[in-house]
């Protein structure tokens, strides 16, 4: 069967897409490059595997791969070839004898291609756009660098399938454990956040148009090693057409996902672009467990019909994916104490900048103005006592006209360059439907509060920028997402809940419970390979820092110093307004303690 195939592809190529007539066969892209360039090339596959994965390397002048078929030439294997002198192309040939002469010093690179992987596509009832549409998959360069070897530096390229959006984690599911054919998508959804303009004009290939109910999935590509050849400028070098791959002799066999690390799963973190995020299902049900430890209601409020599942888990992935994150915390519920604020709020709020430094992302606190002296005292003593690693850049804003929260949020008001990606708001004052703010005993504070609420509306009105609010009453920044539940079941709901909402709604027993939620969240998928790999699109390795993002965790320890350091500048428990070491009424020893230990277990599990 696969030598009259061999024999016949170069037929059959051009009428009917030969990869139509081979999909069960493995497929591979090649680049035929000077032998003095091969051991560079070969490290540059090596650091960007998800494009370039290498299933063979010949010797100088080897025109046979015996490891993927038993009788080729790699010479007039490829249905059209490309030639590039200088790194520019200078024509398209359909065999190589004519450079047999030259093809003695060189080296070619069999690599692995998305093809292989459509027949597992299929097999998963999926549709597969371009096979029904009769053309070549779409092909564009992205703006995604990959991870340079001295002369081989170049951009991105990847395929695009458009898939049903119910469909979408079982294509995920189909490709990931093909590591040959480029593994899993390193992207699904709006194409602009890889740098692609247009869909409908792609650099190689044909267009596919999108099915209504499609979303558009982008797959590393082997192309990019035709981009590297053109960037490197070498004096000679070959490589397939786009969409002319060597066909092996190798069945594309299934292959079984094995353990819940190894499996896939697919969440929508963001609407405004279309932007969905990738994590394995160990790391998604840990993170899931996190919600559920912190879910607890100690002071019996009812916060139990607050809850909304996996707020937690989509709101740390589009804080993953951020890199400038901007926090806001401060209630100042004890509005005849000086300070006003409570302590809940700013360990949390602390606990989740540290794991952001820790994984090397901008992050800055915004509170209020007459309270930025305080703020700055507990950020020197989180860095004296190891909780931060350096100070938190703390900001304050003031409405001075209608533009003020698009310029704080945005390089001179332009919504197209937002300063943050994402705002988080942790036992942060929010304002009520009638404009005021109100503490849990629907006491309005509103002259202890600056209107830090107008940055949460401006940035719906943001492309890319999400936000997560944090609470543990419904009358915190960002509870407006479940506000109806706070009038109906909440103490004084009807009064106090928060109008004004945040993209996630992450709801906890104490608030700073949620932000210890966030931060250990954050180090699960800073650890999760599936979530790593698709956060830098496959190119570059895997970051090894895990024992510094170990040290950034809450600890018992920690957080003890922290409220001892609260106490000293007259910051208050929420309920009882008593300096003591408790936090809402609740004693730090034995609830506050041990809700950490638990999170911190479940984190090291």
């Amino acid at each position: 069967e696969m030598s009259e195939i061999q024999c016949g592809k170069q037929e059959i190529i051009p009428e009917l897409q030969f990869y139509l007539l081979n999909c069960s066969y493995k497929q591979a892209n090649v680049v035929i490059l000077h032998k003095s360039l091969a051991d560079d090339f070969e490290k540059f596959c090596h650091a960007n595997n998800g494009p370039l994965p290498l299933l063979y390397r010949s010797k100088p002048g080897d025109w046979k791969c015996p490891s993927l078929s038993s009788d080729s030439d790699i010479r007039t294997d490829c249905p059209q070839y490309r030639v590039y002198e200088h790194g520019a192309f200078t024509g398209s040939v359909k065999s190589l004898k004519e450079y047999s002469e030259q093809l003695k010093d060189m080296v070619t690179f069999y690599l692995g291609c998305s093809f292989s992987f459509e027949k597992a596509i299929q097999n998963a009832g999926i549709p597969i756009r371009n096979v029904e549409q009769e053309c070549n998959v779409s092909m564009y360069k992205t703006a995604v660098p990959c991870y340079s070897i001295s002369t081989f530096c170049c951009n991105l390229v990847v395929t695009m399938r458009p898939i049903p959006e119910g469909k979408l984690e079982a294509a995920v599911l189909a490709t990931s454990e093909l590591k040959e054919a480029h593994g899993a998508p390193i992207h699904i959804g709006d194409p602009g956040l890889l740098g692609i303009q247009d869909l409908s004009k792609p650099d190689y290939g044909d267009p596919v148009h999108l099915h209504p109910g499609d979303i558009p999935v982008f797959w590393a590509c082997g192309v990019t090693g035709v981009e590297a050849v053109i960037n490197c400028r070498s004096p000679l070098a070959f490589t397939h057409s786009p969409g002319c791959m060597f066909i092996t002799d190798l069945k594309n066999d299934s292959v079984t996902v094995g353990s819940s690390r190894e499996v896939p799963q697919v969440y929508c973190i963001s609407q405004d672009p279309l932007h969905y995020s990738m994590v394995s299902a160990e790391a998604a049900q840990k993170i899931k467990n996190l919600e559920n430890l912190i879910g607890i209601d100690p002071g019996e409020r009812g916060i139990i019909h607050l809850h909304r599942p996996d707020e937690l888990l989509k709101a740390c992935l589009a804080i993953s994916h951020a890199r400038s994150v901007l926090i806001t915390t401060g209630f100042p519920t004890h509005f005849s104490y000086e300070p006003p604020e409570e302590n809940d709020g700013p360990p949390g709020a602390l606990a989740i900048a540290a794991m952001l430094q820790a994984l090397e992302k901008d992050v800055a606190i915004v509170t209020d103005q007459r309270a930025m002296d305080l703020n700055k005292k507990i950020i020197d003593d989180a860095v004296q006592l190891g909780i931060l690693k350096r100070p938190v850049p703390l900001l304050s804003y003031r409405r001075e006209n209608a533009d003020s929260a698009l310029i704080f949020l945005c390089e001179n008001g332009n919504p197209g360059r937002p300063r943050f990606d994402h705002l988080i708001a942790i036992e942060r004052a929010g304002m009520a439907a009638d404009g005021n703010y109100y503490n849990a005993r629907k006491v309005n504070i509103k002259h202890l509060v600056d209107p830090i609420d107008d940055l949460f509306l401006a940035a719906q009105t943001i492309p890319g920028v999400t936000t997560t609010g944090v609470g543990d009453g419904g009358n915190e920044l960002g509870m407006g997402k479940v506000k109806e539940a706070v009038k109906k079941h909440i103490k004084n709901g009807d009064i106090i809940a928060c109008d004004v909402e945040a993209d996630f709604t992450v709801v906890a027993g104490v608030s700073n419970w949620g932000g210890y939620a966030i931060a250990c969240a954050l180090y699960i998928l800073s650890t999760c390979e599936i979530h790593d790999r698709y956060l830098r699109k496959a190119v570059g390795f895997p970051q090894l820092l895990k024992m510094v993002w170990l040290s950034a965790l809450p600890s018992v320890t920690k957080e003890e110093k922290l409220l001892k350091a609260l106490v000293q500048h007259g910051v208050r428990s929420g309920k009882t307004a008593s300096l003591e070491m408790e936090v809402d009424g609740l004693p730090f020893y034995d609830t506050h303690s041990l809700m950490i230990e638990k999170l911190l277990q479940e984190v090291q599990q």
